[in-house]
Formats: structure tokens, C-alpha cells, sequence
């Protein structure tokens, strides 16, 4: 392993603890930039050069949130794929971006270092970025073209993103002498308030970007992930302009390999000299002492602790991450106006980052002092187990606000069950009796909205059911075939002065992306068109034919558009609401005046998105006591020449995390209340587990461990030559 000392370790009055050079090889020279003296901000311990990390990080983090806040429901309304894809291929582009700062670890402590690695892959995160925004753009080509090219950039994004992650944070903290050690634990809580700074921005914005500025005849997701591109190339310009400021030390050499092989040797090592008689060592890795140095298994063994400690993290990202996928899937089935300000139902997550610039100067300012004056030691362990009980119950709340959501939909139903409603269109009170059912709940009025869904119970998965129809005292029969677990509407009408009906299958579920379906029965003898919102033609053919669901965004319709072959008019829908599924009668009165008659088939949601506020603050607060410790507390174990390799171990915990998502979303298809539930339970149990491991943890300082490592070889050796001395004395 190659090594080289630093400033604070030249400049100790105490012994400077050589690195471990292999035998033949010459120390590495100090880099001059690592050498000269370092500009400060203002007067303090802070570098200048951290002002333009900072920046970079927040034009980084802008774009990488920007791009993802509307990476979901891209998914859906674009390249029209489903619930369950959309999500997991959100979760796998997440576990992507985390998985590769192993990659960026290594090139940066083996190849390039930490500068150069950064500008590369920013580079790579540029070109990913400009292709994905091609391939939102409907001229470029068709379906086939739009996912090849998305997918592309997605990996190229994801490479860029995850392999820089390792080294920006480090290469922060190398800004940093060591002595100023209480500075740059701040500058870990000022890194962390740029990254939300550009959430926080980036996740209002690109969502409105989005949804209110329309191009190619539609929402603009070519907009929304092109200012995301822009703010990525403003990043890596702004970091490339601080270059001559920066402390820049050299890499060290493939450590990861050099890890990886001592482990391997000490394992080895260990099941060969099982069988004989040699005395037991302290660590399994002292079993690597033939052939490594006592510096690198040292280090080493850092490592594997705090690694060891990262098991359980995963779990808690699990469901941090589930904020852009299920819970912004949750929003789109919620009520979004807020008194004449409608949010996109993506524009929630803009809470996370806003709800952290908030909580961390309260944190670190009231919260944790007051919580020493009270002289409880509230230790990094204690406070990342707090983070997860909180996050927990983030999805505890979650899981009730889903079943507040769901209760506005149609009831579930069982085998061997349906739903009917009657939409009496004939001008008379009609009466609809089917033997054996109750639909005593349906009204008999004409143009009378129902008053809800009639049950109907099947002998058989599919029955054919005789309906009567009865009006003025006349009796009329019509047989319709009935499919279990399905929503039905049976239209009345008079045609030719006889009572006839059609059965209609209606919309199961919600509307998805909080807009509203509308579908049309035409009672005219003419054929209609309508033109309605971004819809430009709606057809409904004439004498009680019925068109398909068409979505619709939230909004008023008061003077829709309507052309038949022999003229012109105009109909008022009123308000279509949120997640609501709407059946419109086109009648024409006695006085020639069209009319529109609304049934509200599905009700709007009436479950106001604020209610998701209680969960945001609950993972935000936990988040900040998770996460930005868990930042500091894996930087301030890691030794000097391990730091981005450790890095990269935090940040694969991210990874793992999105993984479990997958696994749990394919392996248990559960109710989304139910899996909301078990990801809470799930938690905490880890909670538990972690705060065990974490009681018998022993936080030190690296430098100090690795002197403590030396002092203990060197009293040994000199214990073994007194020794020899007094046996040649006698």
C-alpha cells in the first residue's frame, strides 16, 4: 500500500507514524498543492476552497433530484409503463447510483485521485444527462428509441452521480488540516445543507417545469430534465474554476485491492495453522502479520468495524428512498389544492429537503446542546438509532393515510361478487329488479344520480342475469352476461317507445397522476366529437353509445366544445376533480338546449395531501440523525488513507436499501397500507438489532489507534530484548 503524510502529521510534536511502503518501493513526494499554504475564509479555519465544493454540490445535487422528482410519473405518462415497473425501475437506477462509488473509490485512490476522478465522471453525468433529455423528445423517435435512450442516460447518470459521491465528501475533509477538526465536522453539516438546498429547489421547480409548461403537445419532460443537464455542467465548471486552491493529494495506490488480499492471506493463513500448536492471536487479521505490515491490518481493522456496523443501514434507506416512488404514487390519489395553489403531486417531496434546511441548525444548535446539559451522552450510535424509530414511524403514519385514501374507493370485492348501478336515461321512472338481487339502493327517477353500487352475488364466475325493466305498468326483459369481481352500469333508454338497456363495464380503480376520467354516452341521433383540455378529439357515436375513459387534468370545463355534422355547442362540465371517474350524459331538451348530466362513478379524492406532512417530518427528522451523523461518523473512523473506500461502504448502503425495496415489492405483493406496515416493522426490528451492535462498539480516533497499534509493537520488541539481556546476563 502506497502512502504518503500529511501536514498535521509532519507538524506533530509526538512520534509521526511512518506509512507502510512494500519493500523496494520510495515514499511518494508530497504533492506541492497539498504543501502551500491554503486560503482561508474570511479570517476563520475555513478554506476557501470548500465554498466552491459547496457550490458544486448544490448545483449537483440539483440536478440529480431535479432529474429524479419527476423520474416516476415520467415513467408512467410517457413511456406509459405501470405502477409496478415504474417503480422498480426508479428503485434500480437509485441502487445503481449507489452501487458505483465502489467504482469511483477505486479509481480515485488507485488512478486519478479525488480532483481528477471528480471532473471525469462529471463528464460522464454531463453526457448521460443531455441524452436523456434527447430521448424525452417526441420527434426524435418512437417508443423503442425513447426507452433505449433513457435507459442510457439513466446509467450513464447514475455512473456520474455514484462515482463522484465517495470523493466530493473526502475530498472536502482533506481541505481541512487536522487540527481543525471541529471546523470540518461543521463543513460535514454545511455539505449536507447545500445537497438539500438543492433539493429543495430542484423538486419544486422541475415538477412545474413539467406540468405547466407545455411543448410537443404535452407536459414537457424534454424542459424538465434539460435544466437538470444545465445545472450539472454550471457544477462541474464551477468545481474545475477552484482548482488551484485545493488540496490535492495524490492516490494511494489500489488500497481496496491491497484490503482484499491481506483479508484473503489472513484467512488463509488461519485455516492452515489450525492443526498445530500456535498460540492464539488477538484478531483474526493479526493472522496476516507474516506478510502485511502492522500499519495496513490496523487500518484494516478499522475498516471492518465500521463496515460491520453498516449492516443493518440498509433497511432504513429502504424507505427513504420509497419517497419518490410509493409515497408520491400515494399523493397523486389525494386532494392537491390548497385554496387555488395546486401542487403537482411529485412537488411533495420538495418537503424532504426543506423540512432538513430546517431541522438542522435546530439540531445542531438547541436540540443536542440542551441534550448534554441534561448529561445524557447522546453518542453517533444513539443518535442514527433514534433516526431509524423515526423513520419507522413515518411509515406507520404512511400506512394510515393509505387506508384514509383507500376508503374512497369502490369496495373490495370478493369471488363470486359484482357492482352494478342503473343510469336511468328514458324520461320516466323506470324500476330495475334482477331475481335474487338487491337493488333497492338504485334510484327509479329519471337523470337521478345513484346513490351508490349495488352488490350483486354469482353462482358461477360468469352468469347471465335477466333483467326487467318496468315503466307505466309495461313489463320489458333483457338478458346481459355478468363477470365476478367487475363494476357495471346498466344504461335505460327509450328507443322506439320500448324500454332497452346496455351493460357497461366501468373503472375499477382511481385515475392515476391525480387527473380525472370521463367517459361520454352520446343520447343524440347524431354523431359527436368533443374537444376537451390537451384531448383534442373525443368520438362518440350516436343513439346511446358510450366512448372509452379519457383522463383529464383537475380543473373546470365550463364551456367544452362539442361538433356534430350539422353545426356547433358548447357544454359545462363543471368541476372535474381529483382522482374522480365521471360518466356524462349528452342530452338535448325540449327547447333544443344541449346539456351535460354528470354521475360521479368514483369519488374525488377527499383525502387533502397535507395529510402526508406528519410522515415528511418524521423521516426528515430522522434523516438528519441518521444520515448526517452516519456521514461525519464514517469519515471521522475511517484512516487517512481509507476515507473514500469507507465512503463508498456508507453509500452502499443506499444501494442495498433500494434493493430490499425490489425485493419486497416482487417477492410480497401486498395491499400498499399492509407493505407500508411491514417495512415499519422491518425497522424497527433492525433498530434493535444495530443499537445491540452499536452497544458494543468503541468509537476512537483512527490516529490515535493506529499509535496505540505501534507503541504496543515497540514495547513488545524492547520486553524481548530485556528478556534476551537477562537470560545472556545469567
Amino acid at each position: 500500500m502506497r502512502g504518503e503524510m500529511n501536514d498535521f502529521q509532519k507538524n506533530k510534536s509526538k512520534q509521526t507514524l511512518l506509512p507502510c511502503i512494500p519493500a523496494g518501493d520510495d515514499p511518494p513526494k508530497e504533492s506541492f498543492s497539498s504543501r502551500k499554504k491554503v486560503p482561508k475564509l474570511c479570517g476563520t479555519n475555513y478554506p476557501l476552497s470548500i465554498a466552491f465544493i459547496v457550490v458544486n454540490e448544490f448545483c449537483e445535487r440539483f440536478s440529480y433530484y431535479g432529474m429524479k422528482a419527476v423520474l416516476t410519473l415520467y415513467f408512467l405518462n410517457f413511456l406509459h409503463w405501470d405502477e409496478n415497473l415504474s417503480t422498480t425501475i426508479y428503485h434500480a437506477f437509485s441502487g445503481l447510483s449507489y452501487f458505483t462509488p465502489v467504482i469511483g473509490a477505486l479509481i480515485a485512490d488507485t488512478w486519478l485521485g479525488k480532483f481528477k476522478t471528480i471532473i471525469s465522471l462529471s463528464i460522464v453525468y454531463v453526457i448521460g444527462h443531455v441524452i436523456k433529455s434527447v430521448g424525452v423528445i417526441p420527434p426524435v423517435g418512437d417508443q423503442t428509441v425513447h426507452v433505449a435512450l433513457s435507459m442510457l442516460g439513466l446509467c450513464l447518470i447514475a455512473l456520474g452521480t455514484g462515482g463522484i459521491k465517495p470523493c466530493v465528501a473526502a475530498f472536502g475533509g482533506d481541505q481541512f488540516e487536522e487540527e481543525h477538526a471541529k471546523e470540518r465536522s461543521k463543513f460535514f453539516s454545511i455539505f449536507y445543507l447545500s445537497i438539500n438546498a438543492g433539493s429543495l429547489i430542484s423538486t419544486f421547480v422541475t415538477p412545474v417545469l413539467k406540468g405547466d409548461v407545455k411543448c410537443f403537445g404535452g407536459d414537457c419532460y424534454a424542459l424538465a430534465f434539460g435544466v437538470p443537464a444545465a445545472l450539472m455542467a454550471i457544477a462541474l465548471v464551477v468545481f474545475i474554476s477552484g482548482s488551484g486552491m485545493y488540496k490535492k493529494n495524490p492516490p494511494r495506490g489500489n488500497i481496496l485491492l491491497e484490503i482484499c488480499k491481506c483479508i484473503g492471506f489472513a484467512i488463509k493463513n488461519r485455516l492452515k495453522n489450525r492443526s498445530k500448536q500456535i498460540p492464539k492471536r488477538e484478531h483474526w487479521l493479526d493472522w496476516a502479520s507474516e506478510k502485511y505490515s502492522k500499519q495496513l491490518i490496523t487500518e484494516i481493522k478499522m475498516v471492518t468495524r465500521v463496515l460491520f456496523l453498516f449492516i443493518p443501514l440498509p433497511m432504513f434507506w429502504a424507505l427513504f428512498d420509497q419517497q419518490g416512488s410509493r409515497w408520491t404514487l400515494q399523493a397523486t390519489r389525494m386532494n392537491t389544492d390548497f385554496g387555488g395553489l395546486v401542487l403537482q403531486p411529485d412537488q411533495m417531496q420538495f418537503l424532504n429537503p426543506l423540512l432538513i434546511l430546517i431541522f438542522i441548525p435546530i439540531f445542531d444548535v438547541v436540540l443536542y446542546p440542551l441534550i448534554s446539559k441534561c448529561r445524557f451522552n447522546f453518542t453517533p450510535i444513539k443518535k442514527m438509532s433514534v433516526g431509524m424509530i423515526l423513520a419507522a414511524l413515518a411509515f406507520a403514519v404512511a400506512a394510515i393515510v393509505e387506508v384514509k385514501v383507500n376508503e374512497a374507493t369502490l369496495p373490495t370485492l370478493a369471488s363470486k361478487e359484482s357492482l352494478i348501478q342503473v343510469l336511468n336515461l328514458a324520461n320516466e321512472k323506470v324500476e330495475v329488479k334482477i331475481q335474487g338481487q338487491d337493488l333497492s339502493q338504485q334510484p327509479t327517477d329519471a337523470f337521478q344520480d345513484p346513490a351508490k353500487y349495488s352488490k350483486l352475488t354469482l353462482n358461477d364466475q360468469q352468469q347471465t342475469l335477466e333483467f326487467e325493466l318496468q315503466s307505466l305498468g309495461i313489463v320489458f326483459t333483457s338478458k346481459h352476461t355478468v363477470e365476478e369481481k367487475a363494476v357495471y352500469s346498466l344504461i335505460v333508454y327509450k328507443s322506439e317507445g320500448n324500454l332497452s338497456s346496455h351493460l357497461i363495464t366501468d373503472m375499477e380503480n382511481k385515475p392515476t397522476k391525480g387527473q380525472a376520467a370521463v367517459r361520454f354516452i352520446n343520447t343524440l341521433d347524431q354523431d359527436v366529437n368533443i374537444t376537451a383540455g390537451k384531448v383534442s378529439v373525443i368520438r362518440v357515436s350516436k343513439n346511446y353509445s358510450v366512448s372509452d375513459y379519457t383522463n383529464l387534468d383537475r380543473g373546470r370545463y365550463n364551456k367544452v366544445k362539442c361538433k356534430t355534422g350539422t353545426g356547433e355547442f358548447t357544454l359545462d362540465l363543471g368541476l372535474l376533480d381529483f382522482g374522480a371517474s365521471y360518466t356524462i350524459a349528452i342530452t338535448k331538451n325540449s327547447t333544443d338546449t344541449f346539456q351535460a348530466h354528470k354521475t360521479e362513478d368514483i369519488p374525488a379524492n377527499n383525502v387533502h395531501i397535507a395529510w402526508q406532512l406528519p410522515q415528511y417530518m418524521l423521516i426528515s427528522a430522522g434523516e438528519v440523525m441518521f444520515s448526517v451523523t452516519g456521514l461525519a461518523f464514517s469519515y471521522s473512523q475511517a484512516p487517512v488513507s481509507m476515507k473514500s473506500v469507507l465512503q463508498a461502504g456508507w453509500l452502499l448502503t443506499v444501494a442495498f436499501g433500494n434493493v430490499i425495496v425490489l425485493i419486497v415489492a416482487q417477492a410480497a405483493p401486498l395491499e400498499q397500507w399492509a407493505e407500508f406496515v411491514l417495512f415499519a416493522a422491518l425497522l424497527f426490528a433492525v433498530c434493535i438489532i444495530f443499537s445491540i451492535m452499536g452497544y458494543f462498539y468503541v468509537s476512537m480516533n483512527p490516529e490515535d489507534l493506529i499509535e496505540k497499534e505501534e507503541n504496543g509493537e515497540k514495547s513488545s520488541s524492547k520486553n524481548a530484548i530485556s528478556l534476551v539481556q537477562q537470560k545472556s546476563q545469567l
